[in-house]
């Protein structure tokens, strides 16, 4: 009898400081608000780097839900694509949920579409969102 082999693939995770604008990977996530409309924080600096194609691009898939995720060019960047979740409301506060339910869309987007290989996520809870790890009890 032949043996039973199974292959398996193992995920390599780097932890990087830099601008994710700058990363040559399939696809960069960005933490956007429902309307998708990248004025500031990363979603601003994405919007910039990757030029009006992905702001044009947001606007016809906005609005979209909280916690989810849509998929759209990079533009000028090096990455193929930008997937923007929703982790508030335009202007809003966010909350522990919220980014759980965004971090999944943007992973489940993520191996959908188009066979990205190599994603670049960006801290979610941090900047225009104001979620510290105090903020709410149970957050890390």
């Amino acid at each position: 009898m032949g043996a039973n082999r199974h292959h398996v693939t193992v995920a390599r995770l780097e932890v990087i400081a830099g601008d994710v604008t700058k990363l040559e990977v399939d696809a960069i996530a960005n933490a956007a608000n429902t309307e998708l409309m990248h004025g500031g924080g990363v979603a601003g600096a994405i919007s910039r780097a990757g030029g009006p194609a992905v702001q044009r691009e947001s606007d016809e898939r906005a609005p979209i839900g909280l916690g989810e995720a849509v998929e759209t060019t990079a533009g000028d960047m090096p990455a193929r694509w930008v997937i923007h979740a929703a982790t508030m409301e335009l202007g809003g506060p966010t909350s522990a949920e919220i980014i759980e339910r965004a971090t999944r869309s943007t992973l489940d987007r993520a191996e959908q579409s188009r066979a990205a290989a190599r994603w670049a996520l960006v801290a979610f809870r941090n900047g225009v969102g104001r979620l510290s790890r105090f903020n709410e009890a149970g957050s890390p």
